[in-house]
């Protein structure tokens, strides 16, 4: 008897043909947020990026970045990761970085990035006691060892992340210490190269962590195109540049003081906030969100400084009764207009429409375009991922009001391949205003 699957019904001999198959489920469309991304100087690690999690930053900081994980010197890094569950770094001054190094007699020691950290490398070789022909190859990096290895020659010896070896032989010392490392120069250029990769990776929130006004109307230039031309929905945080005008663009207004007593600089206290951004949930607000290991404002403000730097668009820092928040989760946009009204210039709301517009970007490419049939049936399937992505939003208080029969409609577009869907939405903000009148009998 025949039989095995078909695709239309024009078998020839007698028998049962059967198709197995799955009913066409919905996607899943939603996606997390807290991917953040930094240019920064550093003193070690890879040229370009550096890619960090919050178990990497904890066990591999030293190896990555050149630090453990609770050095004070990278605390605006930390504080990033406090909040961030990914961070990108992207290393700006590793092209012209020189590495570290020291010579004997038989062989070279050089460190495997370049940067002043790698004059904190020491090594000690000596010989093995259990076994004459072996030698221990010790590595410290700033007082730890974080390598030993037992080999014969300088070939056996297996990159460690820290120090690489060349040479004809080994010879026992007792510590040397590399020196020479240097730090490379920043330019316009190495900025314009960590945006480039940046676009190639998927992030949340950049920061832009400088003072210079070149470098900031580069990175503006790079989020408005992102947004409006590419359809990758980011958001910015810069200082001082309120001017923007945009509702990708956060214009940090001041910094901090920490517990303990450290006045934080503009442009580091900017990589918590960046963290802070990229990890708020799009059913999540900012305003009066308190600031971590924060006891002051930097400069603290009046009333009447907030009041404009609000009108001006910019985030703004305060400290009261006992505690320094986030006055306003707001971005720059101060323009409006009839098809980008008030409600683009809160965070929040932002948030959520960007999160729309990303999470079904990233579905339909995966999932629909060139996988489903553009006929009623593959348009009814785009349509329930919809309904029950937008219902999960509902549920969780980001959007409100939704319904399915009349705030979505599907239907094909112009081209026998393209589907025109129209969406309506209303997103949810948080209370920031209570106006109270008290009645005394």
């Amino acid at each position: 008897m025949a039989g095995g699957q078909w695709t239309t019904q024009n078998k020839v001999r007698p028998g049962v043909y059967i198709n197995t198959q799955s009913t066409p489920q919905a996607p899943n469309i939603a996606g997390d947020r807290g991917i953040a991304a930094l240019p920064l100087p550093l003193p070690w690690g890879e040229t370009g990026m550096i890619q960090l999690d919050q178990e990497s930053f904890q066990t591999e900081a030293l190896a990555k970045i050149g630090f453990h994980a609770t050095d004070p010197r990278i605390q605006h890094i930390s504080a990033c990761m406090e909040h961030a569950r990914q961070l990108f770094i992207y290393r700006l001054n590793g092209e012209q970085a020189k590495k570290a190094s020291a010579a004997l007699e038989q062989f070279t020691i050089t460190a495997a990035h370049g940067g002043v950290r790698g004059n904190e490398i020491r090594v000690v070789v000596q010989e093995n006691i259990d076994d004459a022909k072996l030698f221990d190859v010790i590595t410290y990096f700033d007082y730890d060892e974080v390598d030993r290895q037992q080999i014969a020659s300088v070939a056996d010896f297996t990159t460690n992340g820290f120090i690489e070896l060349s040479g004809e032989g080994l010879e026992p010392t007792a510590g040397i210490n590399l020196t020479g490392g240097e730090d490379g120069e920043v330019s316009l250029g190495d900025y314009a190269k960590a945006l480039s990769a940046f676009e190639a990776i998927s992030f949340d929130t950049l920061g832009i962590p400088t003072e210079e006004q070149e470098i900031k109307a580069l990175a503006v230039a790079y989020v408005k195109r992102l947004r409006d031309d590419n359809g990758k929905k980011v958001a910015v945080v810069v200082t001082d540049y309120a001017n923007a005008d945009y509702e990708g663009v956060i214009s940090l207004k001041n910094s901090i003081v920490t517990e303990d007593g450290l006045e934080v600089e503009r442009r580091y206290f900017l990589c918590r906030i960046t963290g802070m951004m990229a990890s708020a949930a799009n059913n999540q607000s900012l305003t009066h969100m308190t600031i971590p290991n924060a006891v002051d404002a930097l400069p603290r403000l009046t009333h009447t400084e907030i009041e404009q730097a609000l009108q001006n668009g910019e985030l703004v820092i305060t400290a009261e009764d006992d505690r320094v928040f986030i006055e306003q989760d707001i971005n720059t946009l101060t323009t409006f207009t009839p098809t980008k009204g008030k409600m683009f210039a809160k965070n929040r709301v932002v948030r959520v429409l960007d999160s729309i517009a990303n999470d079904t970007k990233r579905t339909f490419e995966r999932t629909f375009i060139g996988k489903v049939n553009n006929n009623d049936d593959g348009r009814n399937l785009l349509k329930s991922a919809l309904i029950t992505y937008l219902e999960g939003l509902e549920g969780i208080n980001a959007i409100q009001n939704f319904d399915p029969q009349s705030d979505i409609t599907i239907h094909a577009g112009q081209d026998i391949d393209s589907v025109y869907v129209e969406l309506y939405v209303q997103p949810v903000d948080s209370v920031e205003k209570i106006y109270l009148k008290v009645f005394a009998n």
